[in-house]
């Protein structure tokens, strides 16, 4: 089994022939590197907010510094692949409303937020100088060491060579012995490369990457798995949709035909009385399926959208409705099939249970939020915790982040909400 991280390495005895040390070099330099940059532009930041704060102008940012860590962790999760196989998960909840407002609203509220600013506060003011000093120590001590041969040979014209600026060596014997020297130093070095690479790799990922049995790192894995799921669910649905609609509904339509045609050829008798027989249930196995496929996933909601989705249901429905909807353009799958779905339940319900004339659906995206409004004229007195299916919904709505409510007093009239925040994937021209 290759090891997954650079301690693992060290313990194996690989480790000086392997490419760890290669990579632990490349950590710390690029820490090095990196650190300056990020003190720089935390510091000119913060400064020019703070002086420019009085008239209003340095808010920005003072905003942006108190976000410096965000991109920051961003470049350190994947700087820590290089001694750490394991990814470091992002540890921020998706924002599913559109917007600036609403992003920085998620994330100036999260904790990881916070934790970020911090790393990147401690990797500007102190880690990048002992990725400095590591490599000084391990790298360029031992290398010019090694090179005190070259030196000699180059620029002491073969009488003497300046060790570390410290001591002169003037024999070749004492040179050679002083780059063996280098090259055991060297050896030592590359675990000590590995040693400090692998704790600064360890405070890193504890700062930036969710922590095990950490409650808010596991409220951002459950929503995002509950996330996956539904998207999951609903393309399962859509090949259940095309799988019947292409294969059995077309080998039913056939049946059918060929039924109707056999009936016509068919004498009188009865013969041709179970032929007619059976071409009736054929035909209403054919109107089952078809209402089976519907409620599956409609394929008017897959080609057209919610608006014209919704319009077929409406006139689907024993009850009159009026539809209203803005809607110029294309939503999430899942947010379309959520918000669908809840129509067809609400105007279910009104056909079976208000003893409403009349039900009207109006609504549209606005401010990053898909909004809809079912509403009736009957009686009222409705609960989403009497069986009528809109419990299932109301968590399949939560799942996208969206809210569900229910006002429905005695008398009525009944009034269904849904908002579901969500992004445009497809507009109208």
């Amino acid at each position: 089994m290759h090891p997954r991280t650079v301690w693992q390495a060290m313990a194996g005895r690989r480790f000086l022939r392997s490419s760890w040390p290669w990579r632990s070099a490349a950590y710390l330099l690029t820490g090095a590197v990196g650190g300056p940059v990020v003190l720089v532009g935390i510091v000119s930041a913060a400064v020019a907010g703070g002086l420019l704060a009085v008239v209003l102008v340095g808010l920005p940012l003072l905003l942006l510094t108190a976000l410096a860590g965000l991109p920051v962790a961003w470049a350190e999760r994947h700087r820590l692949r290089l001694v750490d196989r394991d990814p470091a998960p992002d540890p921020h909840a998706r924002v599913t409303a559109a917007g600036p407002r609403a992003w920085l609203a998620v994330r100036l509220r999260e904790g990881a937020t916070w934790r970020e600013l911090g790393h990147a506060l401690l990797f500007a003011g102190l880690l990048w100088p002992v990725d400095v000093l590591a490599l000084a120590v391990a790298l360029l001590g031992p290398l010019s060491l090694v090179a005190t041969p070259l030196l000699m040979a180059t620029v002491g014209d073969g009488e003497e060579a300046k060790v570390l600026k410290q001591w002169t060596v003037t024999t070749w014997p004492g040179a050679i012995g002083v780059a063996v020297l280098g090259v055991v130093l060297l050896a030592a070095g590359a675990y000590a490369l590995g040693a400090v690479a692998g704790a600064r790799a360890a405070l890193t990922r504890l700062l930036i990457a969710p922590r095990a049995g950490d409650p808010d790192a596991a409220v951002v894995e459950l929503a995002r798995s509950r996330v996956r799921l539904v998207d999951a669910f609903e393309a399962e649905r859509r090949r259940i949709e095309r799988d019947l609609h292409d294969g059995a509904q077309q080998r039913l339509v056939a049946l059918t035909m060929t039924l109707g045609l056999a009936r016509l050829d068919a004498p009188p008798g009865p013969l041709a009385d179970q032929l007619a027989q059976a071409h009736r249930e054929a035909g209403e196995a054919l109107a089952e399926l078809r209402e089976l496929i519907h409620g599956i996933h409609p394929k008017v909601l897959a080609d057209y959208g919610l608006e014209a989705a919704v319009t077929d249901a409406a006139d689907r429905s024993a009850v009159p409705v009026d539809v209203h909807l803005d809607l110029p353009g294309r939503l999430p799958q899942a947010v379309e099939a959520a918000a669908y779905f809840v129509v067809c339940e609400a105007l279910a319900n009104v056909a079976r249970h208000s003893g409403a004339s009349r039900a009207e659906v109006t609504g549209g995206h606005r401010d990053g939020r898909l909004r809809l409004r079912i509403r009736d004229d009957g009686r009222g007195g409705a609960d989403a915790a009497a069986g009528s299916g809109l419990t299932g919904l109301a968590d399949r709505v939560s799942v996208l982040d969206g809210t569900l409510s229910l006002s429905s007093p005695p008398g009525g009239p009944t009034l269904l909400c849904v908002e579901i925040p969500c992004e445009w994937t497809e507009r109208s021209a």
